[in-house]
């Protein structure tokens, strides 16, 4: 059966560092305490105090912990101490807006009060209060459903050092090479269906394509992209420049598919 996890109470994090200063082994604290053994490793992990400028001063210190554990909690919880926030963040999400462009425009409005991560969106939609409201529909396909913070495929592997935008010759960067092209997504609202429309604009001459898609997946977007491509000369598609969102993870179709070199901007902030 699977266990409900609880925040440890202040009583048990005052108990947990007297024990951690007997050296009680942490495998018996949690027996102590009741405690999961990854509940206490996890603990003390995320609430050992490190003092730079005293060293002697690092430790697992109750109250500290208690304070470092109520501010993340007040951070999750943005958005229910907030209904002005929540609601603007609940009708961008209907409107199509995924939490990452949510966030980062809050970080831009020079008249909005409120700073917002994206994982605290993803957090509330993914809470009982989300859940209810059936929020996690508005997102994005491929988060429509939670995995586990470290289970999440690092980036560097689906877009690697060798083709980030800093390894794009300088022909490319320069405009003086016909032949490459910048790639985009225009994706609708969610009641639109799966419609979408990729631009592609050649870097030299701004001669741009548009054409639409009837799938959002990467795989096809890439298949149509080359048959777009395919029939003009290779030095009419030597490159295409992403930025790094999922719907280009099939990046390499191109390369195996005509020969055409992918290149991937950085990662937004």
């Amino acid at each position: 059966m699977k266990r409900s996890f609880t925040q440890l109470s202040q009583d048990e994090r005052r108990t947990l560092a007297q024990l951690l200063q007997k050296q009680i082994p942490k495998v018996r604290i949690a027996e102590i305490l009741g405690r999961d053994r990854s509940t206490i490793y996890r603990e003390i992990k995320r609430n050992w105090w490190r003092d730079t400028e005293i060293p002697e001063a690092d430790g697992y210190w109750h109250t500290t912990a208690q304070t470092l554990a109520n501010g993340r909690r007040l951070r999750q919880r943005k958005l229910v101490r907030l209904p002005k926030l929540r609601a603007a963040v609940i009708d961008r999400l209907k409107e199509g807006w995924s939490p990452e462009q949510i966030a980062g425009r809050l970080k831009i409005e020079p008249r909005s009060p409120f700073r917002l991560c994206h994982e605290t969106i993803y957090q509330y939609v993914y809470s009982k209060e989300g859940q209810s409201q059936e929020l996690a529909r508005y997102l994005p396909e491929r988060r429509r459903r939670r995995r586990p913070r470290y289970a999440r495929k690092a980036r560097d592997r689906v877009f690697p050092l060798e083709v980030s935008i800093h390894q794009r010759p300088e022909a490319i960067n320069n405009r003086t090479q016909f032949g490459n092209w910048e790639g985009d997504l225009m994706i609708f609202k969610r009641e639109n269906g799966n419609a979408n429309v990729a631009t592609l604009v050649e870097r030299k001459t701004r001669y741009t394509v548009l054409f639409r898609n009837n799938d959002r997946k990467s795989k096809p977007i890439m298949n149509r992209l080359i048959a777009e491509l395919s029939p003009l000369p290779h030095s009419a598609r030597r490159s295409i420049t992403f930025d790094r969102g999922f719907e280009f993870t099939a990046w390499r179709e191109l390369i195996h598919g005509m020969g055409t070199q992918a290149w991937f901007c950085d990662p937004q902030g």
